[in-house]
């Protein structure tokens, strides 16, 4: 490398002389030298493990320490109530603020982790910036101040300081502040009040309020409120130090903080059949699908996306108008094994009835015992919206004729009880060929039993093969490292994401150790495919370090500004922490649609009890442009022996383009 610098300075010496070539060389050197200084250097110190490093993913947009996003769209953390920012990590996982983003990275956590979250922020004592400067004429400012300090007795309107304290700013425990945010971020809150977007609890005070604003009050109120000084003690105030006939409704903020229990680990499969169905139906992870976001457990309306249109999950709670509450044990046997609903119309495959086929009758029943036992919901299914011809019994009968029949599970001779046991779970309650494993146009899974890998529909994940040493092939690995990634969702040389993430969070954390064993050795005895022998494009880089080409320059000084902190300088990692680029499988695979995914969309492992606490990926979707990410992830792909080709801007900005807000 520093032999084609060299010549490329002597040419530079014959066109402009030697003076001129000198000082090239000296300034390109010194400025090497630097840039490899701070490469090197950027572990000196080693990571703490504390919740200001767990949560790196949410100070990215945020702010430093919560401070605020740089914007204004993303408001300031650090100070506010926890309670209050408790309730709406749990209003953005639930479904009751709609924000894409966010959502998806609260997805894995539990309760208790998003309280930690909510009180570590609330804790943190930092000052507030100066307010801006207005351009609103001072009848406008005057209005604003009118409503947030006395309200609008003619529409109805309290003060903003009735509820959020005479200093606005909050009231613990559950009220924030308004001051120190910006006007741009105000408008946008107060306007998802006004439509929807945003919804507390009954009685949904605010809702209720911000409906009565015109958008003059409106404009006036968020002037007013982004241009006003913090007191000198900006804290926000104990609900006992307001007058109480200020006090409009507090009521619409409580929420209930989390409890113990969150939990229910199996040290052996149950015995008796509503607990045996339980843990079946934990196995199958019947409740995630049949949840809607935030909704009642197995009270279904889940959509779940498909090429052909949209399906809606059922409701299997017992009741009588909308759920299984007239069914049977042969009606719930029909479904599971023969893929047809009571009355016989016949059943679309999302609801994976060809692995399900080969559940057994003793554990089909355990199933429905166990569903028959839930509170009964009353939750109205909703209706399917495919396209024609998808959406009609005869084309699904078609469909049935080519790609399926009933089955059962045939143990195999020459097998252990162990292995045979993990077959059985991972080809029928488990269903994991209908992510791994590649479908055809029409969605049938192609070669099923091999989990030789497929793209997830609609979701743009790829489940890599089970059956690939450059994948996911699991040959090479000890059962109990794989056991405690399907436990914990993570293991000394992996950590779960995207939909498995989802798997190991509503099921396979829940099962016995002997069931996860089994499944195991099962696994690490599937037909191991050979790495492809197909040698990648030249690598721009090898030993680990940018070559003078303008593109990977580009691509290091970007990891080095974005990536080296937590992954390293040379992509080892950090113990216990953060995984290692260097010889990472999701880095290096064929198919580099994980990785886009993970540092687009960032996320957290699923917080489980073994990692209850787990370390966030910041998201650089709104970071990074789509030619930012091409350069990182081919500086990535082929330093530090990894040897990949790059990821174009096109296939990028696909992932992109399919993030919903």
């Amino acid at each position: 490398m520093a032999l084609g610098w060299a010549r490329g300075l002597v040419r530079v010496a014959c066109a402009r002389g030697f003076a001129t070539a000198w000082h090239l060389w000296v300034r390109a050197l010194l400025v090497w030298l630097g840039f490899l200084s701070a490469i090197g250097t950027s572990h000196a110190a080693p990571l703490e493990d504390n919740m200001a490093q767990r949560l790196m993913a949410c100070t990215t947009c945020h702010g430093r320490q919560g401070r605020a996003g740089p914007d204004g769209y993303y408001p300031r953390l650090a100070g506010k109530p926890a309670h209050y920012l408790y309730k709406q990590l749990l209003d953005f996982r639930n479904g009751r603020r709609h924000y894409g983003l966010m959502a998806n990275l609260l997805e894995p956590l539990t309760d208790t982790y998003l309280f930690e979250i909510a009180r570590h922020f609330s804790e943190l004592d930092l000052p507030y910036p100066p307010p801006v400067q207005s351009s609103a004429q001072p009848q406008e400012l005057r209005r604003g101040q009118q409503l947030a300090t006395l309200g609008d007795p003619v529409k109805k309107i309290p003060a903003c300081a009735s509820c959020h304290g005479a200093a606005l700013t909050g009231v613990q425990p559950d009220v924030p502040g308004l001051l120190g945010l910006s006007r741009d971020y105000l408008n946008a809150q107060l306007g998802g009040w006004r439509d929807g977007q945003r919804a507390g609890h009954a009685p949904d005070c605010m809702a209720s309020i911000a409906k009565r604003l015109e958008p003059l009050d409106v404009a006036a109120l968020t002037s007013w409120l982004s241009t006003q000084a913090l007191p000198a003690n900006p804290k926000p105030v104990t609900a006992r130090q307001l007058d109480p006939k200020q006090v409009f409704d507090l009521s619409c903020a409580k929420t209930s903080l989390p409890v113990g229990g969150t939990y229910a680990v199996a040290d052996q499969e149950p015995t008796s059949v509503v607990a045996r169905g339980a843990y079946l139906a934990r196995a199958g992870n019947c409740m995630t699908c049949h949840t809607a976001r935030g909704g009642v457990p197995f009270a279904g309306g889940r959509r779940i996306d498909t090429p052909f249109g949209e399906i809606y999950a059922g409701n299997l709670t017992p009741d009588k108008q909308t759920g299984l509450g007239t069914w049977n044990k042969d009606d719930f046997w029909q479904a599971l094994h023969f893929g047809k609903s009571k009355g016989g119309r016949l059943l679309y495959p999302a609801f994976p009835y060809p692995s399900f086929t080969l559940v057994t009758r003793q554990d089909a029943d355990a199933l429905f015992v166990y569903l028959q036992s839930l509170p009964a919901q009353s939750a109205q299914n909703k209706v399917h919206q495919l396209r024609w011809p998808y959406n009609s019994q005869l084309a699904l009968a078609a469909w049935r004729a080519l790609y399926f029949s009933a089955g059962r599970f045939e143990s195999s001779e020459g097998k252990s009880a162990q292995w045979n046991r993990g077959a059985y779970l991972v080809t029928s309650l488990g269903h994991c060929s209908a992510c791994h494993a590649e479908r055809n146009p029409w969605g049938a899974s192609v070669n099923a039993a091999s989990l030789a890998g497929g793209l997830i529909p609609m979701q743009n994940w790829y489940a890599p093969s089970l059956a690939a040493v450059n994948e996911a092939g699991l040959a090479g690995w000890r059962t109990e490292d794989i056991v405690a990634l399907l436990r914990h969702g993570r293991s000394p040389s992996a950590v779960v994401s995207g939909p498995m993430g989802e798997v190991v969070r509503g099921s396979t954390q829940f099962l016995s150790a002997d069931d996860l064993a089994a499944m195991a050795v099962y696994l690490k005895d599937l037909p191991q495919a050979s790495a492809s022998s197909e040698k990648p494009a030249a690598a721009t880089i090898t030993s680990g370090w940018p070559t003078q080409s303008g593109p990977t320059l580009r691509g290091a000084k970007l990891y080095e500004q974005h990536c080296a902190n937590c992954h390293g300088g040379k992509g080892q990692g950090a113990p216990g922490m953060y995984l290692p680029l260097a010889g990472n499988r999701t880095v290096t695979m064929d198919k580099p649609v994980n990785l886009v995914q993970t540092v687009l969309h960032g996320g957290f492992a699923p917080a489980t009890a073994g990692n209850p606490r787990p370390y966030g990926m910041p998201p650089f979707l709104l970071t990074l442009s789509d030619s930012d990410l091409a350069a990182v992830l081919a500086y990535v792909r082929s330093s530090w022996g990894n040897q990949a080709k790059g990821v174009s801007e096109l296939d990028i900005a696909k992932i992109r383009n399919l993030t919903k807000p």
